[in-house]
Parts: structure tokens; sequence; C-alpha cells
């Protein structure tokens, strides 16, 4: 046997070559403390009766160093750079003796519930230098984060939530030009609408449906309340949908009409329900598994338009297996991170069109020769799918136009 003899010099730069490859400098958000330095000489003379009451500071720093920096050195887990998160800054390393991995159920504000391996739900908060790192995120807990909590209390089964793993399928929309992730880590989306009571909305449909692509999940078309209205009167639109290669479901929570076929969707996948107010997504939940009793309201008989009894989105285990988020309906989507001159290439109907439009550029809307354009005239797309990439088209110009 042959024994290799490093010396120790050689074993340190080795560890220290190691170290250095884990360490980054992270971007902070601006204003999270004082000012380091005093620039309102004027009005401190001012507020004091004389010169002398003004207490000068021999330390004070003249860099932007200290606790306005916005840039800090932190250190990476060892597997940071084998996952690319474009919504994580930086996955912090923490000590995995004192924490544990968890799930977060929901997100209240300032602190968030998230369950252990065993089921055992602690209310968390989260770290600061997590909470402070820069990001385009309204919020850095998202509900389904799978996270590295430490408790600090276990008889009052509260902790903090260290770091945040990498994330898979998410779906987000923009909120005030930042991203607002309502799910992630799930494998599908339930795009629920009603046939009426609120009535259908197509345009909300595929702004779903493009967000559902944007995050890496598969979207499930789910028509509610079918029993208010004749199911021949949808075949044209689940016609479309259908052809596209999206799966559509017509359901009814009042009669049971789909339930089963929705039952086999949900069963033992992670999927998150997501629509309009109004549109029974609880309703279907309830009547899938009984057991939840999630809250559930009629909509207006004066404006059509649901009422907010789920407020926050929240995580649930089904009893034929596999979990789901129910969450508050939505009355705007707007995209976050899609180009206007990305727009076209989520609409599936669009792409074998495209690569004929005279110009390579093209927007498919005012421009001669288009070969979109012709095919919508020719019948061969849906006048109503182009009506409703041209309003996207524009809110995306709209809110770009808007946030730069």
């Amino acid at each position: 046997m042959v024994r290799v003899f490093f010396p120790p010099a050689v074993v340190g730069m080795a560890e220290k070559k190691d170290r250095k490859e884990r360490i980054t400098r992270a971007e902070l958000r601006k204003n999270r403390a004082e000012r380091t330095r005093i620039k309102d000489w004027s009005r401190l003379l001012d507020d004091a009766e004389g010169p002398e009451e003004v207490v000068l500071d021999r330390q004070e720093r003249l860099t932007g160093k200290g606790e306005l920096t916005r840039r800090r050195t932190v250190r990476a887990a060892e597997d940071a750079q084998q996952v690319e998160d474009p919504t994580l800054p930086v996955v912090l390393e923490v000590d995995e003796a004192v924490c544990r991995p968890g799930r977060v159920l929901s997100v209240h504000g300032l602190w968030s519930e998230v369950a252990d391996g065993a089921g055992k739900v602690y209310k968390c908060t989260v770290r600061r230098l997590l909470k402070t790192l820069q990001t385009d995120q309204r919020h850095i807990i998202a509900v389904g984060d799978r996270v590295m909590f430490r408790p600090v209390n276990e008889a009052a089964a509260e902790g903090v939530i260290e770091r945040v793993e990498p994330r898979r399928g998410i779906l987000s929309r923009s909120s005030y030009g930042r991203q607002q992730i309502i799910v992630a880590n799930v494998e599908q989306v339930l795009v629920v609408c009603s046939a009426a009571e609120p009535p259908l909305k197509p345009n909300l449909i595929d702004r779903m449906l493009i967000a559902a692509e944007k995050g890496g999940i598969r979207p499930v078309i789910c028509i509610n309340k079918i029993d208010l209205v004749d199911p021949a009167e949808l075949q044209p639109l689940v016609g479309v949908y259908s052809q596209m290669g999206y799966q559509v479901l017509l359901l009814s929570a009042q009669t049971g009409w789909g339930l089963d076929r929705l039952r086999r969707v949900l069963k033992d996948r992670q999927s998150v329900v997501a629509g309009q107010s109004g549109v029974g997504k609880s309703s279907l939940l309830n009547a899938l598994d009984p057991r939840l009793g999630l809250r559930v309201a009629p909509v207006s008989p004066d404006s059509q338009k649901g009422r907010h009894t789920t407020t926050t989105a929240r995580l649930i285990p089904l009893c034929f297996g596999g979990y789901v988020v129910d969450t508050p309906g939505i009355r705007q989507f707007e995209l976050w991170d899609v180009a206007p001159a990305e727009v076209a290439n989520f609409f599936r109907d669009f792409r074998p069109f495209i690569n004929f439009c005279k110009f390579p550029d093209c927007t498919h809307t005012h421009e001669a020769d288009c070969a979109v354009k012709n095919a919508v005239a020719d019948g061969r797309l849906d006048q109503r799918r182009y009506e409703s990439y041209c309003r996207i088209l524009a809110g995306e110009l709209e809110s770009q136009s808007h946030w730069e």
C-alpha cells in the first residue's frame, strides 16, 4: 500500500481554494439602515442652541462601508453552482447540524407556517440576511418553498428560516414592477374558470397558459359550473385548446360532473389551483375531499364577481394522495419577465406560421405580408385567440414603458 503525504501548507492551500469557490458577493436591498455619514449639518446646527451642543462622532466612517454597504460577502452552499435558479440570488450555506428541511405551507406577512419531515408545523420568521438580499421579488418566501429552518422553541413550535432551496415549477406574476411568486415547486396548474357566474374570460386563460409555460409547469384548463349552460356552447372553445395539446376538463362542483377525471389528474401530484374569484376553486376541492372544509361564498348577484373567501395561498394534502395549493382569486394577471417580442412564441397555434412572415421582427399586428394575419383571415387561426394575443401584447408594451 502506498501512502501519499501532503505537507500541512499544501492541505491548507487546498482548503483555502475550496473555501474561495464557495464565497460570493451578494447584493443587499437599498435603504436597509440609517446613513453612515451625516450630511445635513446645516439643519443640525439650526436645531441646536449653539455649536457647543453638537457632539461629533470621532469614529464616523467617511466611506460607504459599514451597515450601509449594499454588498456583503456570504457563504454559498457547496452545490449552489450546480442549480441555476433566477429567483434566488444565492443559496446560503447553513449549519445542517442545527437546521432541518421543511416545506412552506402558507405565508402570513412576517411569519410563515413550515412543516418538517414528520409533519409538525412551525411558526417561522425569516433570517435577516435572507430578507435583505437584493431580488426582483416582492417576498423572498413563497408557498411550496423547500427551506432549511432552525427550531428555536420546540415547545411553542417556533423557528427561523435560514435558507430557501432552489425552486422547480414556479407560477408567478408581475406586481408593481416586481415578481410575485404565487407558488413554487409544483408540477401542474389547474387554470379554473366558470362557464357562467362569473362569465368566462378566455383572455385570462391565455395569460395563465403563458405564465405556466414560462414557469415550467403543465397547465390543465378546468371549466366549472357547466350545469348553468348548455355544454354544446363550450365545444368551440374546448376544441381550440384541445387541438393545441392542452387538457380541458368540463366540471361541475354542484352536480359532481367530471370530478372523477379531476381526481385522477390531481392524484399523487403537486398542483396549484388558480383562477379569478368566484369560479369555484374551493368548491371543487371540497367536492373532491369533503374533510377540507374550505370557505366558499356565492357570487355577487349585482356585480357578477366573486367574493374573496380564500385570503391566502395554502398547501393542502389530499386524502387520495398528492398536494394542492388553493390560491386567492385573481382579478388581474400581469405577466412577469415576458418581453413583448416573446409573446407570440408562447402561442402554440402561432408557431407554424411565424417563420413565414416577411419581416423577422414582425409583431403580427400591422405589418404587411404577415403569415399570422393571413392565417387568421383564411380561418386557419382562431380569431378570438388572435384578438387575445393583441391585447396581451399591448398590455406588455404598456407595462414595459411604465416600469422602465
